[in-house]
């Protein structure tokens, strides 16, 4: 591994998880970190990816930036950022939080992320005002189709109810996402499952199964994390815990984290 700053002369020390299965008992609240936003996930991804993925200095792009999790992240391990978000409300909440930082190595951009003339062109700008010429690390936190619809624009995935056409829109946005990132770099993805017409929908499987065929990547690992935190389920596990056991299903508790490497 060349593409991190760990000190692997103390490799024994250091609280890096190469574990294939990560239970995270509770989210990290510290700093600018806050459970604000329905769907954002815990600081101690991002965290753990960056610091396994990337140098300081380097560039991190986020394809859904959501609440600014990975922008704080990147703040306090120094790596730049470039981050989207089709939700404008969401937009200017983490603008509001960043407004007295002295962290000034970050790009914030209004877009669907699957128009890809649009996405280019901000990227491209964000690339020449940090300084920079590519990207080097890619995290994809998308909306688990229509679960929760967090804005009320047709382009946005949380609005997608359709298997076929969310991984369709999906593979645009990572088309999309991982178009300047560099050779031999990587990207993550991380998603959950859901729960439709009474059974379940692997749709983590759906997605890896067309990133392997849509592009030219290596899958590097699959990553089982535990949610025990889950906002919707926080302080209810009782009620949660009697309707399983009153029907046939199990509760949700866990999402993948995909990480590849781009070959091409």
């Amino acid at each position: 591994m060349i593409y991190n700053d760990l000190d692997l002369k103390n490799w024994n020390e250091l609280d890096v998880n190469v574990d294939s299965l990560w239970m995270i008992s509770e989210r990290d609240k510290s700093g600018k970190h806050a459970n604000v936003y329905h769907g954002n996930f815990i600081p101690q991804i991002p965290n753990q990816l960056i610091r396994r993925y990337t140098q300081k200095g380097d560039i991190v792009l986020d394809a859904f930036m959501g609440s600014g999790t990975t922008l704080f992240e990147c703040e306090k391990l120094e790596r730049k950022f470039i981050g989207f978000d089709i939700n404008t409300d969401i937009i200017n909440y983490v603008q509001d939080k960043m407004k007295n930082s002295t962290y000034q190595d970050f790009s914030i951009n209004q877009s669907d992320i699957t128009n890809k003339e649009n996405v280019e062109v901000l990227t491209q700008k964000a690339l020449k005002d940090l300084g920079k010429n590519s990207i080097q690390f890619v995290v994809m936190h998308p909306p688990y189709m229509d679960i929760v619809k967090f804005t009320d624009k047709k382009e946005d995935l949380s609005q997608i109810s359709d298997l076929s056409q969310f991984v369709k829109s999906f593979s645009l946005a990572v088309s999309n996402s991982i178009e300047f990132l560099d050779k031999n770099r990587y990207f993550a993805i991380v998603i959950g499952d859901v729960y439709k017409n009474s059974e379940v929908i692997p749709l983590g499987f759906y997605v890896l199964d067309a990133i392997k065929r849509k592009f030219n990547v290596k899958l590097k690992g699959i990553i089982v994390k535990n949610i025990e935190g889950n906002r919707g389920k926080l302080g209810k596990g009782g009620i949660w815990r009697y309707r399983a056991i009153k029907s046939d299903y199990y509760i949700f508790k866990h999402e993948y984290i995909f990480v590849f490497k781009k070959e091409l």
